[in-house]
């Protein structure tokens, strides 16, 4: 399976962009794939435990070591991590990824890119397949709710009440289109025929400047800096 890769650019220094990436209580703000995330004592390198709710009642737990380069020659800078669960409930087993803060005119271009091996055998690879675009479109959206927050001064907590109202408007905007349709004596196939149209719309739709979209974010990676793993993964 492929990596995961996601890129965006972010109007804002990139002291900023380090702090709320790099501060735990700050990440598991804007990060959807985070519950918990809690530093434990020791190091360098860092490490910290985790926690997300993976189903409705169902929360699986992790841990993670990372470590992090600011001071680059060429003022980017980079943090490294692996992780893993020993919950046998977890898909994921282990895995590693890096982050990367390279500033430039129009801001900084904030990019990761990791992987991971999954548990349990034939089953877990199978599972995979439909587990990891979900795990890499939470991993944009949660990009673009970075970059909403730093950009726009939208708090996390805001920017994601703002995705919950338009989802909803999404889904029922096209219901009350046709019970409008039918209520004004439309026929049934006029009827399916206006859910159908203003579906599509609903979907086409772009949306809110300051609501999180995955769709905002590069998914693939355009050179070979982005997709090399930086050296300090290797004192990990």
């Amino acid at each position: 399976m492929r990596a995961i890769y996601v890129e965006t650019v972010i109007d804002a220094p990139v002291d900023a962009v380090w702090r709320v990436t790099q501060d735990p209580a700050e990440h598991r703000r804007w990060d959807v794939r985070f519950g918990r995330i809690d530093p434990l004592p020791g190091g360098p390198p860092a490490r910290f435990r985790y926690a997300t709710t993976v189903l409705p009642g169902m929360t699986v737990a992790g841990w993670g070591v990372h470590a992090g380069e600011r001071d680059r020659p060429d003022g980017s800078r980079t943090s490294a991590l692996r992780f893993g669960s020993d919950d046998r409930r977890s898909l994921i087993a282990t895995g590693s990824g890096y982050w990367r803060y390279l500033p430039g005119p129009a801001g900084v271009r904030f990019l990761t890119g990791y992987d991971y091996t999954p548990r349990w055998g034939t089953l877990g690879r199978a599972a995979d397949r439909g587990f990891r675009p979900v795990f890499g479109w939470a991993t944009a959206w949660s990009f673009d709710r970075l970059r909403i927050w730093l950009a726009h001064g939208v708090p996390p907590e805001r920017s994601r009440r703002n995705a919950t109202r338009e989802a909803v408007a999404r889904l029922l905007g096209p219901a009350a289109t046709g019970a409008l349709a039918g209520w004004l004596g439309a026929t049934a196939a006029t009827v399916a025929l206006t859910v159908a149209v203003a579906s599509a719309l609903a979907l086409a739709l772009p949306p809110h400047p300051h609501t999180p979209a995955a769709r905002r974010c590069r998914r693939r990676p355009p050179d070979r800096l982005a997709t090399r793993p930086p050296e300090l993964l290797e004192k990990l």
